[in-house]
């Protein structure tokens, strides 16, 4: 419907141009200043470099160099695993120590004298008046 209308209102002017070649029309139109138009030249400017802008396109291959590859740490071995034969023999092999009691040079036992940490002292009664 709009473009019939648009169609029939073109032919008219045209019409109406051709028989009036001598005569000058005067239409009245919209005329906005340029500076109006342009109003920001740097935003129009950065619009039209963002849609022209293409990026690259990402590769595999890029990563290389930039990140470190990913390798598992070894298994720790576990102090419990380590020769247990051999710590057993050893712990059997110990010498039993008792508490009191001291290893000399020759393996012989002797007991230590224990000292009573308890005793009281006596007081003095003349160095108080």
């Amino acid at each position: 419907m709009f473009s019939r209308a648009s169609t029939k209102a073109v032919s008219a002017v045209s019409r109406l141009a051709a028989g009036r070649t001598a005569v000058a029309v005067q239409a009245r139109t919209f005329i906005a200043p340029t500076v109006a138009r342009r109003a920001d030249f740097v935003q129009e400017l950065y619009l039209k470099e963002l849609k022209a802008y293409k990026p690259t396109p990402v590769k595999d291959s890029d990563a290389v160099g930039q990140v470190a590859t990913f390798n598992l740490p070894k298994t720790p071995k576990s102090p419990e695993e380590a020769d247990l034969a051999s710590s057993l023999k050893e712990y059997e092999n110990m010498a039993v120590e008792v508490e009191g009691s001291e290893v000399d040079a020759s393996g012989a036992q002797t007991t230590a004298v224990v000292e009573d940490w308890l005793v009281e002292e006596e007081e003095d009664d003349g160095a108080h008046h």
